[in-house]
């Protein structure tokens, strides 16, 4: 054996590659993201919805899952302007 595969065996601490892949915010995250497309797609009555735009009609879903992509893509962009 070579002193990497030494140095890379003995970080590890001889767990699986997978053992980081179960913490808790990723927990907790996937717990939220079911709950919200639960809630979403409890909601499917019409809704007339208006901002900028004429008035339009859609299902509630749909419009919940607009703001949730939404929010998603404004939490992953300040993450990443953070990181920077």
């Amino acid at each position: 054996m070579s002193p990497k595969d030494t140095a890379g065996a003995s970080r590890t601490g001889g767990t699986s590659r997978f053992s980081g892949a179960f913490t808790p915010g990723r927990i907790a995250m996937t717990v939220v993201a079911i709950l919200t497309l639960v809630f979403i797609f409890e909601n499917t009555r019409e809704v007339r919805i208006r901002i900028l735009i004429p008035e339009v009609s859609m299902p509630l879903y749909l419009a919940l899952l607009a703001t949730a992509v939404l929010g998603a893509a404004c939490g992953y962009y300040a993450a990443a302007r953070r990181q920077k």
